[in-house]
């Protein structure tokens, strides 16, 4: 059998290995239009910054190598200009030298990748304007930084590469300025959510600008003059161009391989596109997402990875399946992690689904044990299943092995009840015995068992206006003097069963303390006196991060003394 595979990196080059070890005997050929046929494509922003200082380290296999140790026809600086699916054969360019000939197949497999966005904005082609996809891209800024110095940058677009090269930029020196239209960066959070890493961002010293588009470029003797939509404008000596990433699928469609409406590439659960002898894998195709099972587009290193394994076994008989794309993700911000997984409320509310969600603040070990660090975790779920959707959590420790439960849940089925029980790792410097993730489980529970009911920071407006409502605020003094809520009465917890007699029974009474936690136990103490009570999801901290009324605060974690 001859294999031809178009493109490396995540899909091509996993699929060309697991080739090999399926059969000793297949002629493989992979062409590569670029010098590098794997590398570390999630590393380059780190090389920019001098975390990583050898390009040589972001290599994962060179073509000498692959070739020794799997017996693959590496050609690097080789482009696939055209697929003539009649004949079984493509149209090859070899750079260097221009030359052009055909190669056949019997199976073909494409994992072109995608390519950052460009929007059609006048001087977008300017000096000094940069995208990061490749290594050769990373060397190119790198050298910039270098030789011109530059002072300020812009980068237009708040996703994951966005935000790395800001914090790596800064690492070497730059000022930097990020320009997202959305309301919010992180579009895989939620707004709530990406609040605390705005707020950390600020604290980190990144300028944000958000809800706003990049209308023009202009070149300057200095650099470049940036213009907003809201007819303001930046100085910089450099933009990155971060605005999303759209999949390379123009050699697909011009062989007649069905797209979708964004251009990605159409594939069955084996990664056959509409072509039974041509399979795509990574940037390029469309996923079906593992939990609404409708059609989307995640451009993850780790589903291009399992799609060429599955593409090759494929291709080899096995009855390999893809399942779906649920969009795992972990950032590292400065000394922040971010992570998520599943559905946020944008995709829940765009399948239709019936669900809500909780906020937890949890610390990330035993608060008796030194360097516990608090994490924050939003779990959504379905109603009235409990089934887990979704999570995304925030802290700077724990926090990746926390959404890798989450994950693992989702993956399985799992619901809150299976949540709260789970065993997992326990000893003083790494969990509590209650691990986050239990915590989570067992909010959950008690909202589906009715034992709480619960209210939301955007639900706090209309409360305060609502004369049949009373916003009640059960911190200690000291806290409520930092700050509160305007239109709430104060009574802490520890003297509630004293005050009951001045609350108005025949009131809705809406409680909040800092996180969630202590006012849960206040409205457990009302419920069986009588009153109607609900309980602020993520308390007062996570309203006040939202409203910006607080600054970013890095504090250790501290025992609640509660248990849910």
């Amino acid at each position: 059998m001859k294999v031809v595979i178009i493109g490396g990196v995540a899909g091509g080059a996993s699929a060309a290995a697991r080739l090999r070890r399926l059969d000793e005997s297949a002629e493989i050929i992979m062409l590569e239009r670029g010098p590098y046929i794997s590398y570390a494509n999630c590393g380059l922003p780190y090389y920019v910054g001098g975390e990583i200082n050898q390009k040589e380290a972001l290599t994962l296999q060179t073509p000498q190598s692959f070739h020794q140790r799997f017996g693959i026809d590496v050609r690097t600086e080789h482009e696939a200009v055209e697929i003539n699916p009649e004949k079984k054969t493509v149209l090859i360019r070899e750079l260097a030298t221009g030359k052009d000939y055909e190669e056949s197949y019997d199976k073909l497999i494409l994992s072109p990748g995608g390519e950052p966005a460009r929007p059609p904005i006048p001087g977008i082609d300017s000096q000094n304007v940069f995208t990061l996809r490749t290594v050769p891209d990373s060397i190119r800024i790198r050298e910039f930084i270098q030789q011109k110095r530059p002072r300020k940058a812009v980068i237009m677009g708040g996703g994951f590469i966005g935000l790395e090269m800001a914090e790596n930029l800064m690492r070497a020196g730059v000022a930097v300025t990020v320009v997202e239209a959305m309301e919010h960066v992180m579009a895989a959070l939620d707004y709530d959510m990406a609040s605390e890493v705005q707020q950390y961002l600020r604290h980190q010293g990144v300028e944000l600008v958000l809800s706003q588009r990049v209308t023009a470029i202009t070149p300057q003797e200095n650099g470049l003059l940036i213009a907003l939509e809201n007819e303001t404008t930046l100085d910089a000596d450099l933009l990155l161009l971060s605005a999303g990433i759209r999949p390379e699928s123009t050699l697909a469609a011009n062989a007649g391989l069905s797209v979708n409406k964004r251009g990605a590439i159409k594939t069955d659960s084996h990664m056959r596109t509409s072509n039974k002898d041509i399979y795509a894998v990574g940037d390029a195709v469309e996923i079906t997402n593992l939990v609404t099972e409708l059609p989307g587009y995640v451009p993850l290193a780790g589903p291009a990875n399992k799609q060429g394994r599955i593409a090759a076994d494929h291709i080899n008989g096995l009855p390999a399946k893809y399942r779906g794309t649920q969009g795992s993700s972990v950032m590292k911000l400065f000394d922040m992690t971010v992570a998520s997984t599943g559905l946020n409320e944008a995709a829940a509310k765009a399948a239709g689904l019936e669900y809500d969600k909780i906020h937890i603040f949890s610390p990330s070990h035993a608060t008796y044990y030194p360097g516990a660090a608090n994490l924050t975790l939003k779990v959504l779920f379905e109603l009235p299943t409990g089934r887990i959707l979704g999570g995304q959590v925030i802290g700077f420790d724990g926090v990746d092995k926390r959404c890798d439960v989450l994950a693992t849940a989702i993956r399985a089925e799992m619901t809150a009840y299976d949540l709260a029980e789970l065993e997992l790792c326990y000893a003083p410097p790494y969990s509590s015995a209650k691990d986050p993730v239990n915590m989570a489980g067992f909010a959950i529970e008690n909202i589906l068992t009715k034992k709480v009911r619960q209210f939301h920071w955007n639900d706090i407006p209309r409360i305060v206006d609502d004369p049949n409502a009373i916003l009640l605020d059960v911190r200690t003094d000291m806290e409520w003097s930092n700050g509160s809520i305007p239109g709430a009465i104060h009574i802490p917890l520890d003297s509630l069963r004293d005050h009951l007699k001045e609350l108005e029974q025949e009131k809705e009474i809406y409680v909040h303390c800092q996180s969630g936690l202590r006012s849960y136990l206040a409205c457990r103490i009302l419920t069986q006196n009588g009153f109607s009570c609900s309980n602020l999801s993520g308390g007062y901290r996570l309203y006040s991060l939202i409203r910006g009324n607080q600054s970013y605060d890095q504090t250790p974690a501290h025992p609640c003394g509660l248990h849910i």
